[in-house]
């Protein structure tokens, strides 16, 4: 009889114990949850900690609220100009608002991604159709996903409970003919940038030695007044100092000048000169000739 009451003892402090852990239950920091009855949702986003609930009326769906990432498919997008581009992307994503998740997943993440694709996919599709594949190429990939990733964000916690952190481009690669033309395309901007370059360096450099032209031609004008005023001013000195000389001795300055003169005169073996012999040119000579006269007599 007391073991039969010990086994009950026992049995009913078993069940409580099972009863006790069935009612409470833990929800982790990285996780928010919502408590359903018979499938029907009755308290929402419940935070972490430690809960309560009725066993078997009550259940309880949790949700990993941190940031997950999507690969997408690589898509092939026309742009603006019907160009191709081939789009690699990701998506970051997390679970914002648990009840709508519930109700828009069941809960299901791969559900939550299947939903979610496409309309990254449309999204995408839609940026790249409104640029031209120069802008495609030149424009940084952050303010590229800019708009899509804030319209998506927009859109997807109203119909997924889910926001869109963001959507990157992993890697954009363009058909083979696309990538001819992109090339021949930079390499004709390239050089009409050269020859601007080019056009522009002649035109300074036409400047630079312009102005040099001028410049030299300026000094050399100032250079040739300036030997002019000091010729001129040599030329005075010399003057007023052969003034002075020819006042202190008058004669003896003719006949150093036509000493000079005779000297200049007949320089050269074939140096010729027609002139009376009475002319002044030979008035120092015709002097001279006498005293020679009385020195061959004596």
């Amino acid at each position: 009889m007391i073991n039969n009451r010990s086994l009950v003892i026992v049995a009913g402090l078993a069940v409580v114990a099972w009863v006790g852990s069935s009612s409470l239950y833990i929800v982790d920091e990285t996780e928010r949850a919502v408590k359903l009855r018979f499938g029907e949702i009755i308290e929402e986003n419940i935070q972490p900690g430690l809960h309560f609930k009725i066993p078997f009326i009550q259940t309880v769906r949790t949700f990993d609220t941190r940031v997950l990432t999507l690969d997408t498919d690589t898509s092939r997008y026309l742009t603006e100009e019907q160009k191709a581009v081939i789009v690699d992307s990701f998506v970051m994503w997390k679970v914002v608002n648990p009840t709508r998740y519930y109700e828009a997943t069941t809960g299901n993440e791969q559900t939550a991604e299947r939903l979610i694709m496409p309309r990254v996919d449309e999204s995408l599709r839609n940026q790249f159709g409104r640029l031209e594949l120069q802008e495609i190429i030149a424009e940084k990939r952050d303010a590229l996903m800019a708009e899509p990733t804030e319209q998506l964000n927009e859109l997807l916690r109203e119909e997924l409970g889910v926001a869109i952190i963001d959507i990157r481009i992993k890697r954009i690669d363009l058909p083979d003919q696309v990538t001819q033309a992109v090339y021949d395309r930079m390499r004709t901007e390239r050089q009409r940038e050269a020859r601007e370059y080019r056009a522009q360096g002649q035109e300074q450099a036409e400047k630079i030695r312009a102005n040099a032209d001028r410049r030299r031609q300026v000094l050399i004008a100032e250079a040739q007044a300036r030997a002019e005023t000091l010729r001129g001013q040599g030329d005075a000195e010399a003057a007023a100092l052969y003034s002075q000389s020819y006042e202190q001795d008058a004669e003896f300055f003719r006949f150093y000048r036509s000493l000079n003169a005779y000297r200049d005169s007949f320089d050269g073996k074939d140096d010729m000169l027609v002139l009376a012999p009475d002319s002044d040119f030979f008035r120092y000579l015709e002097s001279a000739r006498p005293e020679q006269g009385q020195n061959s007599g004596q």
